[in-house]
């Protein structure tokens, strides 16, 4: 991407081997910038960057973006600027602990205007959405989580997605009383098999704003049950969004929420976590085989 657009900033708050910016600085050197440990400023920066006609990509840990909500806020959201945020240690950290947890990302920035927020479920859709989010002039988020992928193939090339649309991929065979699961990002590896003993629909939903409503009104013409799979809090996060298009709309499913619960998450590996909350294959099929009992 920055090979083929000199318009594209790297902006970092000192993360620069943490957010994986070490090639693109020794190849890019005079694009490159390390604001130092200041949040705030870099956000800010980006914005005036934008200002400018650039196009910066501001390369963030969400626990970090945080601290500078209000500069999301007022220098970029409000302003409608062409900056993308490449939100790092989204989700679960394991190691990192409690502090370091990406757990509120979705929930404070499904409420601001301006926004696009994508979760990308495995590598090449990552690629893909940071492309579509730099070629967009509006503010935009892609969301990931620390570590590895699930391995994935991915081609060289990177294709734009359409905006706010999400993918089916898997039909329930079940005649009635279908669910759908509905899944946001990084836990697809743990939904796919759980769609698969649950003999459920499973779709890639893959933008949180805009959702894909048209995918949920015609999903709730022949599903009973919808759940949402996030690995972020449940309060406020992808699954609030999914709920409240379906009472404005009156949709008649039943909703299960599945994400992080409304307490701080302690320290232990990504895996031991997902399996603790509940949020991995055994996980998902006991809450809702429990939810449709």
């Amino acid at each position: 991407m920055a090979a083929e657009d000199p318009s594209l900033m790297g902006v970092t708050p000192a993360m620069r081997e943490g957010s994986g910016l070490v090639e693109f600085s020794q190849r890019f050197p005079d694009r490159y910038f390390d604001v130092a440990i200041a949040e705030q400023h870099a956000v800010t920066f980006g914005a005036g960057l934008a200002t400018q006609g650039l196009n910066p990509v501001v390369a963030i840990y969400s626990t970090f973006l945080q601290r500078a909500y209000d500069q999301l806020i007022h220098d970029v959201a409000l302003q409608n600027l062409p900056v993308l945020f490449a939100i790092d240690r989204a989700g679960i950290v394991g190691a990192d602990g409690p502090t370091h947890q990406g757990a509120y990302d979705i929930s404070f920035m499904r409420c601001i205007p301006n926004m696009t927020i994508m979760t990308p479920s495995d590598e090449q859709e990552c690629r893909d959405m940071l492309y579509t989010g730099h070629k967009m002039q509006t503010p935009a988020a892609v969301r990931y989580p620390r570590g590895a992928g699930n391995g994935e193939p991915v081609r060289k090339e990177m294709t734009l997605i359409e905006i706010g649309k999400g993918i089916t991929l898997r039909e329930s065979t079940q005649e009635n009383d279908k669910v759908a699961l509905l899944n946001f990002g990084t836990l697809m590896p743990y939904a796919k098999a759980a769609a698969e003993q649950l003999n459920a629909t499973l779709v890639d939903m893959r933008f949180v704003k805009p959702l894909d409503t048209a995918l949920l009104d015609t999903l709730a013409q022949t599903h009973s049950t919808f759940v949402t799979i996030e690995d972020n809090a449940i309060a406020g996060g992808a699954g609030s969004g999914v709920g409240e298009h379906m009472l404005r709309h009156q949709l008649p499913a039943k909703l299960l929420m599945i994400g992080l619960p409304d307490e701080f998450i302690m320290q232990g590996t990504q895996e031991e976590m997902y399996a603790e909350l509940k949020l991995d294959t055994q996980g998902i099929v006991e809450q809702v085989t429990a939810f449709l009992k």
